[in-house]
């Protein structure tokens, strides 16, 4: 069994409450990408599981997880990992996938342990599923790429749509990663909440010192988390979910719950924000 940490649902009245040191309690995610280690955190928010293995030139195999009630992890869930890191490899269902930065593999419902081994850097998300779909490794190339911003407002980005309709076949998890241009650094702006589906985010790609202000909370009660390379942030269904960093960085969403369209946002103006 691999242990994994549990973070419990709060409402946005509760959340109202928290200090500095309460609101990264229930929503930031440190500690991830440690040599020779899986790392887990199991979210109330959509069942969501966010979590790291580091082989470390070895090999590391995940399968049971407590809070999922089942025998092995993919039970009755499906699973995306991304390789932030140099190449390495997962194995399940008995196949090998080499996966380069950048890359991502979809692993559905019933397809029993997840070993990864080599020098990658995985990320991993984990959600419910109704129904198997198949296994697919995608390639930077089978992306769906999508830009916009500019140098003017300081967010010139593209999005790498990964587990996308359009992409690869899901049954409710969608990921991806955002890229910004060097000078550019506001992600998601104006903001915008989806009461149907959680987020989760992942910062990395960020020289060292640098720090990103992820802003969430309701538009009219905003807040912040200040994050650090390789650290991950939950974003409730009722939270904006948006940022500012210090220099040029790249961050993965990944998004649970009742649909997959990815445009199901509800628009939070400027002027709304306080």
């Amino acid at each position: 069994m691999t242990d994994a940490e549990t973070r419990y649902a709060i409402d946005p009245a509760s959340a109202k409450g928290l200090d500095t040191q309460g609101l990264r309690d229930h929503f930031h995610v440190g500690g991830l990408f440690e040599a020779g280690q899986i790392r887990l955190v199991y979210s109330h928010y959509d069942r969501l599981i966010v979590g790291s293995a580091v082989p470390d030139g070895g090999a590391l195999t995940l399968d049971g997880v407590p809070q999922t009630g089942t025998p092995s992890i993919l039970d009755r869930r499906e699973m995306a990992v991304l390789n932030i890191g140099d190449a390495g490899d997962v194995s399940v269902s008995g196949e090998t996938h080499t996966l380069g930065r950048g890359e991502v593999l979809y692993i559905g419902l019933g397809a029993g342990p997840v070993t990864f081994s080599g020098t990658g850097r995985f990320y991993i998300l984990s959600a419910p599923a109704h129904r198997t779909c198949p296994t697919r490794h995608i390639r930077v190339a089978d992306a769906r790429r999508v830009e916009l911003g500019a140098k003017e407002t300081a967010n010139e980005r593209v999005i790498i749509q990964m587990l996308h309709p359009d992409v690869c076949e899901s049954c409710q998890l969608l990921m991806g990663y955002t890229q910004f241009a060097e000078g550019s650094v506001w992600n998601t702006m104006p903001a915008h909440t989806h009461d149907r589906r959680m987020e989760a985010y992942l910062y990395f790609d960020m020289a060292e010192g640098q720090r990103v202000f992820h802003l969430m909370g309701r538009p009219d009660e905003t807040r912040h988390i200040v994050m650090a390379n390789e650290e991950a942030v939950i974003s409730p269904p009722w939270s904006i979910h948006a940022g500012a960093g210090t220099g040029a960085y790249t961050f993965c969403w990944a998004m649970a719950g009742d649909n997959v369209d990815f445009t199901d946002m509800d628009m939070a103006p400027m002027e709304s924000l306080r």
